[in-house]
């Protein structure tokens, strides 16, 4: 345990790498995820059907085959070579969330009333000022407690960014408990809490939010 306790800084520096991946995957698969929502129940054929084939085929795929794509087979198509592997990491979990995001997105949209889309299809509005003025607002609180729980699942699926050489928490767990055998326990510990505070401190901001939009309906 020592060897933590010297090197905390180092125990910090992989704290803050997954708080980094977690954030800004979470930030890129809402975007995606969203926008793939809205191709799925929007009025182009073409488009619902490629948002469709994306999500089956990503929910489909194990996240570590898609690691294994972005961090050893991209490169040698020339993708992804000078690529920083914190931003590799961020596109291969995008890639992931992003489809259970657009879930969660659509089954929030269809949990309002067909009937208020239609009618404000009826006065004009077009398509977007429909999703974005009337059933977007509308689905935010059917959304919020599903897309949580995508996200909480996505922070605890970076540890596999690890097996890549990104040193994250996980990563760094594994060089103190490979050098240090007998404090295997208190560093598996140490490690765990600090993934609970991360999730906690999630949670809480999600419930706020949660809460928030409860009382603005």
């Amino acid at each position: 345990m020592d060897d933590v306790i010297n090197n905390f800084d180092l125990v910090l520096k992989a704290f803050w790498l997954t708080i980094q991946l977690t954030v800004l995957s979470g930030l890129a698969s809402l975007f995606l995820g969203t926008l793939l929502g809205a191709l799925r129940v929007g009025p182009i054929s073409v488009l619902r059907q490629f948002a469709s084939i994306y999500v089956s085929v990503v929910r489909n795929t194990p996240l570590l085959v898609i690691f294994i794509f972005v961090f050893i087979a991209a490169p040698t198509l020339g993708w992804f070579i000078e690529t920083p592997f914190l931003l590799k990491g961020v596109i291969t979990m995008t890639i992931y969330t992003s489809a259970f995001v657009c879930e969660n997105v659509r089954s929030g949209v269809n949990s309002v009333a067909l009937g208020q889309a239609e009618a404000a299809r009826a006065i004009g509005l077009t398509f977007t000022q429909v999703m974005s003025q009337i059933i977007l607002p509308q689905s935010f609180r059917a959304i919020v407690p599903p897309l949580v729980s995508t996200l909480i699942a996505m922070t605890k699926n970076t540890s596999i960014a690890a097996v890549f050489g990104l040193m994250e928490a996980t990563g760094r767990m594994r060089y103190f408990t490979n050098n240090n055998a007998d404090d295997r326990p208190l560093i598996f510990l140490t490690f765990a809490l600090g993934y609970v505070i991360i999730v906690e401190l999630m949670s809480f901001g999600a419930s706020r939010l949660e809460r928030r939009w409860q009382v603005a309906r």
